[in-house]
């Protein structure tokens, strides 16, 4: 290790932060200055990974928590050779630059996922120490180790106040997950003042009591901070946390250790900083002594690279079929038809709960798609979601495709993004659609991140009946529908469940969340099994058509299909239904397609959901009318809380005359 030129490259890493936040006058200086030799050894020297493949199988994975100190991961992928030129550190948090204000992933070579909300990196960490760790027991033999390499989190403390944190970090002890190693930038301060203020904790002792090895060291130590790295590799049977103490803001005086330092207060202080710390005048600047160190260095994981690269392809030739399944991982091509021709068709007279439905439709398409695993926020046996032989995923058994995530929703969230991003496994997760908020933040996140998750959540309505209304989630559909490039599907009976399971597995540019009943509810027969399954897929159809001139249209998603089929069986010949399991599929199909299922010459329309109105008028339009539920639920069983708020074919016919 040449501590001369890690504290050179360190020192040049401060000067290029202070530069970038200066430039923009905008970011964040307290955790790239702070850390600045916590990144120097893991960057200049201790991470296996290759600058010219940035998502190579076996790479230590790098996550920044606290990716307001996005400098911090900006300045070293420069460093050390990334796809990063010094002209993007120059347009930081510029329009259409690589150096965003937050890391995003695909945005920027190296940065392994999107960390905006504190905390959600230390779950997406322990979401890819799960994925490591499932990959290895998968793909590794005897002859051929492929799959050995660490995942490594750097987060502050305002990362380890955030609830999500916490959750992840306890399950992660548990899981004993030894692949992970997390950087505590301990600097006692937070955004509004010293870190006293909110906290009092001993965290080395927290982490201890859930199954974590810790140390604790001077985070500004070059030689501790590799002894304690290289002890954390070494380690076996527990995740390892090292609490390193920094001075926030280090290089900048006048805010150096307090609250001041943790924003772009010390960017106004820049040239005086930058003297301070025996910088030239000129901004942006690294020397070509570092330029050279971190050349050689690049050099030299390149050829680490190459060796692996021989053990890898030898396992290849041994092993074709794993070898394909881990090249394509979870973006492996979906054939709808052969995955539909899998799943039995249910009988017309099937009444069943589409929890239920969903379970049956899981498990040929588990058996057909090996990549998918399948996790519960501690309610499988409610929300049917389990893969049959698939095993449960715990230390010492890490082939399991089942993931036993506790009461734990929010972490559910952040490890299902973890194990999404690093792309060889398709992550699914189930909870009752009442706390799909718990992990709201997560779930936005998948969308914006353009992540592949699936989210099976059950008890979808008032239909839940005695538990109450803190158990009806009547709002949370229509809310978890407004995130952008989210899917919610609500299907309406088996066979739309089975179009909704097979939906979600086609889509790959984003995540899709499967709204599922408690109650039972009939097949609807008015259309072929195919027709209801195809027409999921497209978002909405014709469910039933008019048997004379078109006068009225009834539109209706989930469990109230049932009743707008019952009511235009009586209010006759001139009747259409509409099936709308899905809102973002049916409003991105063509105009002339859209036409041909709401025809505008037909303005009166009437649309039916057990939830809130609001989004539903875009459908009916001014002349129409919405039958929902704009008010909480009621304890009673399920049918009498739907009787009483209106979701019957009787309301609806009422409502049309």
């Amino acid at each position: 290790m040449n501590k001369e030129l890690l504290q050179k490259a360190a020192t040049q890493a401060r000067g290029l932060a202070i530069d970038a936040v200066h430039a923009c006058s905008s970011g964040h200086l307290g955790l790239p200055l702070g850390a600045a030799e916590i990144g120097s050894v893991l960057f200049g020297d201790a991470l296996s990974i290759n600058p010219d493949q940035p998502r190579w199988v076996n790479r230590d994975r790098f996550i920044l928590s606290a990716g307001h100190g996005s400098m911090f991961v900006y300045s070293w992928l420069h460093l050390a050779g990334f796809d990063l030129p010094l002209e993007e550190l120059k347009n930081f948090r510029q329009l259409h630059s690589k150096t965003p204000g937050h890391p995003e992933f695909k945005e920027t070579p190296g940065v392994e996922c999107t960390t905006g909300p504190l905390g959600q990196g230390v779950g997406n960490g322990v979401g890819f120490a799960i994925s490591g760790k499932m990959a290895a027991a998968k793909y590794n033999t005897a002859e051929h180790k492929i799959i050995d390499n660490h995942i490594v989190v750097l987060a502050g403390d305002g990362c380890l106040q955030e609830g999500v944190a916490q959750e992840a970090s306890a399950l992660a002890g548990h899981l004993k997950l030894d692949n992970l190693i997390l950087f505590y930038d301990s600097n006692d301060v937070t955004l509004d003042a010293m870190a006293e203020k909110t906290q009092s904790e001993d965290a080395a002792a927290r982490y201890e009591a859930i199954g974590w090895n810790v140390v604790t060291i001077d985070g500004h130590d070059f030689e501790a901070i590799s002894d304690a790295y290289a002890t954390a590799k070494a380690a076996t049977g527990k995740p390892q946390l090292i609490i390193c103490k920094t001075e926030i803001g280090r290089g900048i005086p006048e805010v150096a250790g307090t609250s001041a330092g943790h924003g772009e207060g010390g960017a106004k202080f820049a040239a005086a900083a930058r003297k301070g710390l025996g910088l030239p005048e000129e901004t942006f600047f690294v020397s070509e002594e570092v330029r050279e160190f971190f050349a050689t260095k690049k050099a030299e994981r390149v050829t680490a690279y190459e060796a692996w690269l021989e053990t890898y392809n030898a396992w290849k030739s041994a092993n074709a079929e794993l070898a394909s399944q881990l090249e394509t991982g979870a973006a492996a091509p979906i054939d709808v038809d052969e995955l539909f021709a899998a799943i039995p068709v249910t009988a017309d007279d099937t009444k069943a709960a589409t929890r239920a439905s969903g379970s049956s439709v899981l498990q040929p398409i588990a058996k057909a798609r090996p990549e998918l695993i399948s996790g519960s926020a501690d309610l499988h046996g409610s929300t049917k979601n389990y893969i049959k032989d698939g095993g449960d995923f715990l230390p010492g058994s890490e082939t399991g495709r089942n993931l036993l995530f506790g009461i734990r929703e929010h972490a559910m969230g952040a490890l299902m993004n973890g194990i999404a991003y690093d792309g060889i496994f398709r992550a699914s997760g189930a909870t009752f659609m009442v706390f799909a908020d718990y992990c709201r933040p997560s779930i936005r996140l998948a969308a914006l991140a353009g992540l592949p998750t699936i989210y099976i959540f059950t008890h979808d309505s008032v239909g839940v009946g005695e538990d109450g209304p803190t158990h009806q989630p009547v709002e949370t559909v229509s809310g978890l529908r407004v995130i952008p490039n989210l899917d919610v599907i609500r299907p309406g009976d088996a066979e739309e469940t089975a179009g909704a399971f097979v939906a979600a597995m086609e889509r790959l540019d984003g995540p899709t969340m499967l709204s599922l009943t408690r109650q039972n509810i009939p097949n609807i027969t008015t259309a072929s099994a195919e027709e209801r399954r195809k027409g999921v897929l497209k978002g909405g159809y014709v469910i039933k058509k008019e048997t004379a001139g078109l006068e009225t249209i009834l539109i209706a998603t989930g469990s109230e299909l049932q009743h707008a089929i019952k009511a235009a069986e009586e209010m006759g010949g001139g009747t259409r239904v509409v099936s709308m399991p899905s809102m973002l599929r049916f409003d991105g199909q063509s105009d002339d397609y859209k036409e041909s299922v709401l025809p505008k010459a037909c303005a009166k329309r009437i649309a039916i959901e057990a939830g809130v109105s609001g989004l539903w008028y875009k459908y009916v339009g001014t002349e129409g009318k919405v039958i929902g539920i704009d008010r909480f639920g009621i304890s009673a069983p399920g049918d009498t809380v739907m009787e009483i708020l209106g979701m019957t074919a009787a309301n609806i016919v009422a409502t049309a005359k």
